[in-house]
């Protein structure tokens, strides 16, 4: 009897065995052996997640690598480059001439420029072949539910690879405009001109497609790693923008190489019509050493000039849209720079304007190009409006909301007959409310989120702010934590009413910034009024804390004791009624004697009835020591009278005690009224009658 183990991570016996008992199982239920696969590593199946590529033997990469995508960004970039240097192999022909002869010939020292920075950027390319062999793909038939399960057999890789892209890396890469050049440098004949000019014209065309064509996927993979390919709007329309630039330094590249190729057929024509003296390889440079080139050096400027001259009145050979270019001398000129910036402005020029000033001839190609130039400036065009208003609208879409939500705003106000004070006031809180958020909902961005992620987040923004208020200044991290994440922000304009006397409170707010007024008048009773001023780590609404902590509170919400209002724009963090009753409830730490001298010292309530106390106490102290002095002030004069009037000494000592006592009980009923007037109820508190968590 055979035993069967398991080979797990690699160790232990009867691991051909297992893999072939396995292998067979797989077979026949693939659904539930898939998973042992995965977790004992027997190779049925190299389909793995993410977090598997940090425990694999060899290098594989993550599509969602950091490193991949910042490399893939290189690369559209090389790209880019790529096809804007290609172009440069058609400005190689030039006409050379002189006070003696006129010939065609190749500038060696663009060409060995763009060789060379083309060798560069098709090397840098290479790179992300050899990344492709190493980067995981996502199998097909994982992508039922979230990303998928992620193939890393290296055989895997490479076969996916040569079965997509690869043919059209392999040949947007291939050096072909790089030997042909390298040729020509290196071989002295000169009948090699009109050779080394075809082969690069075909070459460049031909491999010009795959080179274009690959940026396709390379964009595609790149917004699939990383959501967007333009992080910023900006970038988005200056992308579509380089293109379009790109297209007309393309167009301009094909003029200028068509017009050398005609001037070239011109020269032709004439070659013909004196085949004496000419021969073909006579209009290509370096071939002085042919036999009857002087005869042909000696005329070929003057009958050159004569009949291929570009202008209309030539009835010999009609240029076209190629006049231009010959009349500028162009094809003539070794100032690079001048070159491509007088071909780059010719390509836009007539890709903005679709070709409408151009006036061809007869001859087909030159038709065939300008048809080429009308179509693409058209799609390009569009394509090029229509992006960038895309993403240029994107960056102002926030404000065109904002001019909708104003516009209905006003709309409204009117329809309702709203008073201009109102009115202002509207506009005044839209206005202040963009400012601070730019019509971002913050609150609904936030709510978005995963708890953890939603958790940190407010700690970030609110931790600090919130520890600037002294009543939760010395809370633990765990409750702070749960008040952060349940305090909402809020916005106030200047005489915005907060909170009325008299009014139920439903949220108590923690001020971050601004400054209100708050006004009591104890329940409207008549001569007493306090005014107070808040400012920056006050806050208002207090009652509502009483009413959390009371653990016998009904569900009715507390009286508003105080009318409070903004003097000028308030930001606040607001904790509503049913956050504060669960905050108050699942944690013990409010019930701390610290927190109660808190919250006594910066209490609105706490305050007034303080500076009441107070002031009705040196009220009566004063009041007091006024009696008192009065009293014996009005004594010695009632016994003066009386020791006047009197010649009995013991009838004046039984007046003054009479007139003594009758004084002290009118001053006694005087203070009892007044004490009974001042006397003010002492405000509620929270419930700090718990264990103290200290």
């Amino acid at each position: 009897m055979n035993r069967c183990t398991f080979n797990v991570e690699g160790h232990g016996r009867g691991s051909k065995s297992t893999s072939r008992s396995l292998k067979g199982g797989v077979r026949k239920g693939p659904e539930g052996l898939k998973f042992l696969g995965r977790s004992f590593r027997f190779g049925a199946s190299r389909e793995v997640f993410p977090e598997d590529l940090k425990v694999s033997e060899k290098k594989i990469f993550d599509p969602q690598d950091k490193f991949l995508i910042l490399m893939n960004r290189l690369f559209v970039i090389s790209c880019i480059l790529a096809v804007s240097v290609d172009p440069l192999f058609f400005y190689l022909p030039i006409k050379d001439e002189n006070e003696k002869s006129t010939c065609l010939g190749i500038d060696r020292k663009l060409a060995i420029a763009s060789t060379t920075v083309r060798t560069i950027i098709d090397c840098f390319y290479l790179i992300r072949m050899a990344l492709q062999f190493r980067t995981a793909y996502i199998a097909p038939s994982t992508r039922v539910f979230g990303r998928g399960e992620l193939v890393i057999d290296p055989a895997q890789i490479a076969k996916q690879y040569l079965r997509s892209n690869f043919i059209i890396d392999f040949l947007s890469v291939l050096p072909l405009p790089q030997i042909v050049v390298w040729r020509f440098l290196h071989r002295s004949k000169g009948s090699d001109v009109l050779a080394t000019k075809n082969a690069l014209f075909a070459i460049v065309l031909l491999q010009y497609i795959p080179r274009l064509s690959r940026i396709l996927p390379l964009t595609s993979e790149l917004k699939r790693t990383a959501g967007v390919f333009a992080e910023s709007a900006w970038a988005g329309a200056a992308y579509y923008l380089l293109w379009y630039m790109l297209a007309c330094h393309v167009v301009g590249a094909f003029w200028y190489v068509l017009a050398v190729e005609r001037e070239d057929d011109c020269w032709h024509a004439v070659c013909k019509t004196k085949n004496d003296i000419c021969n073909a390889n006579f209009l290509y440079c370096g071939n002085e050493h042919i036999d009857g080139y002087d005869k042909w050096q000696n005329v070929s400027a003057q009958v050159l000039q004569d009949l291929c001259l570009p202008h209309d009145d030539n009835s010999f050979f009609s240029f076209g849209i190629f006049e231009q270019s010959l009349n500028s001398n162009i094809v003539a000129s070794k100032e690079f720079c001048i070159k491509l910036a007088y071909c780059f402005w010719w390509g836009l020029q007539n890709l903005s304007t679709l070709g409408q000033g151009l006036q061809t001839s007869t001859y087909l190609g030159e038709v065939i190009f300008s048809i080429a130039i009308a179509v693409l400036g058209l799609v390009l065009f569009a394509l090029l409006i229509g992006n960038m208003q895309t993403y240029l609208q994107s960056m102002a879409i926030r404000l065109e909301e904002m001019r909708v939500k104003r516009r209905d705003s006003e709309l409204w106000m009117h329809h309702r007959m709203l008073p201009s004070d109102l009115r202002e006031r509207v506009r005044r809180y839209d206005q202040y409310k963009w400012l601070e958020t730019r019509g971002v909902d913050e609150e609904g961005l936030v709510q978005s989120l995963p708890k953890d992620l939603r958790r940190d987040i407010k700690r970030h923004l609110c931790l600090a702010l919130v520890k600037r208020v002294p009543l939760f200044e010395n809370l633990d991290e765990r409750l702070l934590d749960a008040i952060c994440e349940r305090l909402k922000p809020t916005l106030f304009t200047e005489n915005t009413y907060i909170l009325r006397e008299g009014d139920p409170v439903d949220e108590m707010l923690f001020i971050i910034r601004g400054r209100l007024e708050s006004i009591t008048t104890d329940g409207g009773r008549s001569g007493f009024f306090n005014r107070s001023f808040l400012k920056e780590r006050d806050f208002c609404g207090e009652e509502l804390l009483t009413w959390a902590l009371d653990p016998k509170s009904s569900g009715n919400l507390p009286t508003s004791t105080r009318t409070v209002k903004a003097l000028k724009e308030v930001e606040a963090f607001a904790l509503n009624a049913d956050e504060l009753k669960f905050v108050a409830g699942q944690f013990r730490r409010l019930h701390s004697r610290q927190v109660q001298h808190t919250f006594r010292f910066y209490s609105q309530l706490w305050r007034t009835w303080a500076a009441c106390f107070i002031q009705a106490a040196w009220r009566r102290h004063a009041r007091r020591k006024m009696a008192d002095l009065q009293q014996r002030e009005e004594e010695a004069g009632l016994r003066n009278n009386l020791v006047g009037g009197t010649t009995s000494l013991g009838a004046a000592i039984y007046a003054s005690r009479f007139a003594a006592n009758a004084l002290r009980s009118v001053h006694r009923l005087r203070n009892r009224s007044v004490r009974e007037l001042v006397r003010l109820q002492k405000p509620p508190e929270p419930d700090f009658t718990a264990d103290d968590a200290d």
